[in-house]
């Protein structure tokens, strides 16, 4: 069951778990947002934009081809403001700043820093607590790349815990999750209504950072 977070007559905005894909996986039998949101409501979604599978929290999926082409408008000219928690390693060296650099894909679904070829991507933070060796972000990606933040906070030396593809596997592979969560979303529905949702910090991602001795703040 997926918890439905916000619902109108074209929009449906929904929480999103960790570990699980929005849309079919090669092995078909494994479960994803759509396959589960299909015994649950009486229309098909129609994606707008997607979270990686290792990420949890707010997701929008559109209800009618109408509302599809409004949201996606929105997303393409960064109209949709997007907050997340991230749970990176080391202390920033300032507590707030924004990452300009442009991402391309260098194959197998790996993101990477290319000045030359790569498209433009910008992704603000800033420091809400800190603890010896981590820190605990808002961050807000400006533009919509694959795998933006965590190439981002990778490409200046803070990757983000608990990733497997960017940092040191052994390592990454000691905690439970990748430490990413999708907290808020705020963007117009197609009726001209403002609208923000949020996500409650789930129980997985308050777990890992308690046992850093952190507390999840942010909003």
């Amino acid at each position: 069951m997926v918890d439905i977070l916000f619902e109108d007559a074209d929009v449906l905005a929904v929480d999103k778990p960790e570990g699980l894909a929005v849309v079919p996986e090669r092995d078909r039998a494994r479960p994803c947002l759509l396959s589960m949101l299909a015994q649950q409501v009486p229309y098909k979604p129609y994606v707008v934009h997607r979270l990686d599978k290792e990420v949890s929290g707010v997701m929008l999926l559109a209800k009618n081809a109408a509302a599809h082409r409004t949201l996606n408008d929105q997303f393409s000219t960064h109209q949709v403001h997007k907050t997340y928690l991230a749970l990176v390693h080391g202390r920033m060296e300032s507590d707030h700043g924004a990452i300009d650099r442009p991402i391309r894909e260098f194959g197998s679904g790996r993101m990477g820093i290319d000045a030359e070829r790569g498209k433009p991507s910008i992704t603000k933070y800033k420091v809400l607590e800190c603890l010896a060796g981590y820190s605990l972000l808002e961050v807000h990606p400006i533009t919509g790349r694959r795998h933006q933040i965590r190439v981002h906070l990778y490409s200046i030396g803070h990757p983000v815990v608990g990733d497997v593809h960017y940092g040191d596997k052994a390592l990454q592979g000691l905690f439970g999750r990748l430490m990413l969560h999708a907290l808020k979303v705020t963007f117009t529905t197609p009726s001209g209504q403002n609208q923000a949702v949020e996500s409650p910090v789930p129980a997985s991602f308050q777990q890992v950072l308690e046992s850093l001795g952190q507390t999840p703040s942010g909003g």
